[in-house]
């Protein structure tokens, strides 16, 4: 086992309390630790006591996957319902991931799905696209697949093996923040608080009981499990494992990567945390090295999976790493002088890191002719008041709740658990010492020995620093939240069971020792089991006990006649969230979808939204001709919005975005104007004959309009292109 040497001088000196908690990162955590076994200790008790811990592990992840599974059933009445109503139940972009895998089972052969998939022409009308380059669908073409070649077709059917893959994977995550808490801390007790926590935590650690098929719900357990990776890779107990875990962490990324198209922006702070770590001096360089090349290499791999997408190579992480790395290698004097010198440079250096990356970002994009993810940066830009706040695209994510900060009620609920006041103390002190550390590995000269490694244990740095970054992100957007909160439960649960809370506390008492340590760290979290097993426990009985059942007979009226009235190949044009059900639900072709991340797809459906905003019949209908619809579908809840605040409201935004005054008592810009035209989803249904002329009736419901468009009789003048919107 790795120690803290002592230091030149300081023989008969009784140690601070700084140095005693260092020391005790590396010598008091090891007694339960899961690698335990694999350092050669197979006496009876490390195999029993480790034998319990992974069963408990696994035992929770089960758990947890039962708890949400019984949750959706409970919810929906999913059993009961027919066909229609379960796939209704999969919302907006939800129910357009599923139809993939829908549509991959209902397609004669597996290569004939592929090639379904690979040129794609009823998910954008007018154009073939290759679903598997634009969207992150492997997994549905995975478990199609093996739900083709396993014998189960007789007594599973597919939306069940669908769901229950989903709901494994929560036990996935579960397991793999529970091992997470394990390594820290080096007892097990930690990864059971963290998998109780995350539990007793739901709403705030997970919502994959009611959008199961939401890109982070698969990518999610695969983050986790990189982490899991990354720890145990950063252990320096374990240097015999650190090629298989070099592997877990390039599979894991991978994994990760391929499931969300988000995952450039969360490995951009990943890469970040490494740079920090780097700067500070906690990494070797091929621990640097070999964290980045794995983020690398597992971009890279999903690139040629998705058919070269140019999104990847234009992704910021791989700017900044390429610029990390090089400038890394062209500054060999970086961690030579001391303290302000250190600084000056590590200064200088994040400078120029900085610049180079985006100046190859932006060489990258023109390269590229990239603007896929233009509307990421704006509603960026517009979040932090940095660019306009009229862009559509940007202001559409804006103005959603999950888009916005962390609602405080959050940190009451976390604190409701216990989980909130271990965790903000366990980072209160981490950070302190952190700091300490770091500023003794930049004041230390090079070539001082390599005390450096052992200041801070690296695996701890890690995690904080992930648990700092996450954290910001998910004060900063809301949605976010989900990445934070999973691994916040493990860094409070180490808190609590790890030695370095309770030395330090002991120490100040000046009552420290081995047994009272002991009685402290594994007495502290059996009394917690005991608090929230009688506050909790009656709470998650009633919870499951609820019994609901879907209703939505509009939505299901609506479904049943486009299946049976419309068709098949009709082209429907409306709002994303519903089209996307209608894809899944009937198979009917759509002119845009929830999936934003193409620039034309973006603009067609702010021209097709003109349908709720101050247009002319001829000019709503020219748009929608434009984008090939022969139908559309306009909803009262969007027309008669009362959700969203002024302002928020879509039709709010596209008068702002058309240069037009908003509707409702409040101020508008002075550069607004008002109207010639009424709105179109209100003023269609007056059957005026210049609406007549052009739409006819075919469908209503409570909810629901469908117009059939009809054929002009004579030829438009107009460019047959898209009908551009004024700005």
């Amino acid at each position: 086992m790795t120690s803290l040497r002592q230091r030149k001088g300081s023989k008969g000196k009784e140690p601070s309390q700084g140095a005693e908690f260092q020391s005790h990162q590396f010598n008091c955590c090891t007694d339960h630790h899961p690698e335990k076994i694999l350092h050669g200790d197979w006496s009876w008790g490390a195999i029993i006591w480790t034998s319990i811990g992974w069963s408990v592990a696994v035992g929770l992840g089960l758990l947890c996957c039962i708890y949400v599974a019984t949750l959706h059933e409970n919810d929906l009445w999913f059993s009961n319902i027919k066909e229609v109503e379960r796939e209704i139940s999969f919302r907006t972009e939800c129910g357009l991931y599923y139809s993939y895998y829908k549509q991959m089972l209902q397609a004669p052969s597996i290569q004939e799905g592929l090639s379904e998939l690979i040129h794609d022409n009823l998910t954008e009308s007018k154009r073939t696209i290759n679903l598997l380059q634009r969207m992150n669908i492997y997994q549905e073409v995975f478990l199609s697949v093996l739900y083709r070649l396993l014998p189960i077709q007789s007594y599973l059917e597919p939306v069940y093996f669908y769901i229950y893959t989903v709901f494994s994977l929560q036990a996935v995550y579960v397991i793999a923040l529970y091992l997470t808490a394990w390594l820290l801390s080096g007892s097990w007790l930690a990864g059971m608080l963290t998998g109780v926590w995350y539990i007793l935590n739901r709403v705030d650690t997970t919502r994959v009981e009611f959008t199961i098929s939401l890109r982070e719900n698969w990518s999610m357990p695969f983050l986790a499990l990189q982490v899991t990776a990354i720890t145990c890779y950063l252990r320096p107990q374990l240097t015999a494992l650190q090629q298989v875990m070099v592997w877990l962490m390039y599979v894991t990324t991978f994994c990760f990567c391929l499931t969300w198209q988000f995952n450039q922006f969360i490995l951009l702070l990943q890469s970040l945390i490494i740079y920090t770590m780097d700067c500070a001096d906690f990494l070797t360089t091929t621990q640097v090295t070999t964290l980045y090349l794995v983020q690398v290499s597992g971009l890279l791999s999903v690139w040629l999976l998705q058919f070269c997408n140019s999104m990847i190579l234009g992704s910021l992480v791989l700017s900044f790493i390429v610029a990390a790395l090089f400038i890394r290698h062209c500054q060999s004097g970086l961690k030579t002088g001391n303290l302000l010198v250190r600084l000056s440079k590590v200064l200088l250096h994040s400078a120029m890191v900085l610049l180079l990356t985006f100046t190859i970002n932006y060489l990258a994009k023109k390269a590229l002719q990239l603007r896929s993810d233009e509307h990421i940066f704006k509603f960026i830009k517009s979040k932090f008041a940095l660019g306009s706040t009229r862009d559509f695209d940007a202001s559409l994510y804006l103005c959603e709740e999950a888009f916005g900060p962390l609602p405080l009620d959050t940190l009451e609920r976390l604190a409701g658990t216990l989980l909130l006041y271990p965790y903000i103390l366990t980072l209160l002190l981490l950070c302190g010492f952190l700091a300490m550390a770091a500023l003794q590995n930049l004041s230390r000269p090079k070539g001082a020995g390599d005390g450096r490694a052992l200041a801070f244990r690296p695996d701890v740095a890690y995690n904080l620093l992930h648990t700092l970054f996450y954290g910001l992100l998910a004060f900063s957007t809301m949605r976010m939240k989900y990445i934070w909160t999973g691994h916040m439960c493990a860094i409070a649960a180490y808190g609590v069971c790890g030695t370095e809370l309770w030395t330090l506390l002991l120490n100040t008492l000046r009552c420290n020792s081995k047994v009272l340590l002991r009685i402290v760290r594994y007495g502290v979290p059996l009394v917690m089991f005991g608090w929230l097993y009688y506050k909790f426990w009656p709470k998650l009985m009633e919870e499951l006990s609820e019994l609901r059942e879907f209703y939505d007979p509009d939505t299901v009226e609506l479904m049943t006649w486009i299946s049976t009235k419309t068709p098949k190949q009709a082209v429907f044009a409306g709002s994303m969230q519903l089209l996307a059900g209608i894809k899944l639900c009937t198979g009917r072709v759509l002119t845009n979808h929830p999936h934003y991340e193409d620039k034309d797809l973006r603009e067609r459906t702010r021209q097709v939204y003109q349908v709720y905003a101050r247009r002319s019949p001829e000019e709503v209908h020219d748009i929608l001709r434009s984008a090939g619809a022969d139908y559309v579908v306009l909803e009262n809840s969007i027309c008669y919005e009362r959700r969203h605040r002024r302002g928020c409201r879509l039709r709010d935004l596209l008068d702002l975005a058309n240069g037009h005054i908003m509707d409702g008592p409040g101020d508008n810009n002075p550069d607004l104007i008002p109207s010639a035209h009424q709105r179109f989803c209100e003023a269609i249904k007056t059957d005026t004959a210049a609406y007549s002329a052009l739409f006819t009736r075919t469908f209503q419901n409570k909810t629901f309009y469908v117009y059939r468009l009809k054929k002009k009789r004579k030829k438009s003048a107009k460019s047959p292109s898209e009908p551009n919107v004024t700005q």
